[in-house]
């Protein structure tokens, strides 16, 4: 019996997927990639009656964390990326925030490291490393609810952009393969952009792995 609901919310300029996953059970959660509208995305949390207690980061650039710091502060949890996106956050001209006008440095409270589990919200969360968008790109999987959270490293029949400083077309590839590809098929994906696909849907169909 699954007790994950999901919730996406299209937050920003470049139309990123914001994720709230939520305890059915307990009504506790936590937010994958709050890019932008951090009051908004408040609003929806307390409109629900939800229990936030963390937020993810997928990795560092500006569309995906620059709502982190502030829905941090309006409801005092931690902040999770992995560690080796630390320069990637704090440095703009690696979050990419110099492409809107602005020269912003985000953070993490909390660096996770690869094959980690950590526990939020009443649900066990390993961290992938899966570099390759960025050196520090992770995703999120839940194995007892058959979910991945990929970020910007696997989309519905495509992948992460890799012209972007720190980025890999070979390292991309290399993670999605050697380590998303090998997690059971019927694994629900929620990308970081665009609609949501499973693992077997892109073993059998994605065109660039």
């Amino acid at each position: 019996m699954m007790k994950m609901e999901i919730r996406c919310y299209t937050v920003g300029q470049v139309q990123t997927n914001c994720f709230f996953a939520i305890n059915k059970e307990t009504k506790e959660m936590f937010v994958v990639d709050p890019g932008d509208s951090a009051r908004e995305l408040a609003e929806e949390v307390k409109k629900q009656k939800l229990l936030p207690k963390g937020i993810l980061l997928t990795h560092g650039h500006f569309d995906h964390a620059m709502g982190a710091k502030e829905l941090s502060g309006l409801f005092g949890i931690p902040i999770y990326a992995h560690e080796g996106e630390k320069a990637t956050l704090e440095q703009s001209g690696f979050n990419l925030s110099g492409m809107i006008g602005r020269d912003d440095s985000y953070h993490a409270d909390l660096y996770v490291r690869d094959g980690e589990t950590i526990e939020i919200a009443g649900f066990s969360i390993k961290v992938f490393h899966t570099p390759g968008h960025t050196p520090g790109s992770c995703c999120y999987y839940i194995e007892k609810e058959e979910v991945l959270f990929s970020g910007d490293t696997l989309f519905c029949q495509s992948v992460g952009r890799t012209d972007f400083p720190g980025s890999s077309v070979a390292q991309i590839v290399r993670s999605i393969r050697e380590k998303l590809f090998l997690l059971p098929k019927q694994t629900s994906v929620y990308p970081g952009h665009m609609e949501e696909t499973t693992i077997g849907e892109e073993i059998q169909t994605n065109p660039f792995v």
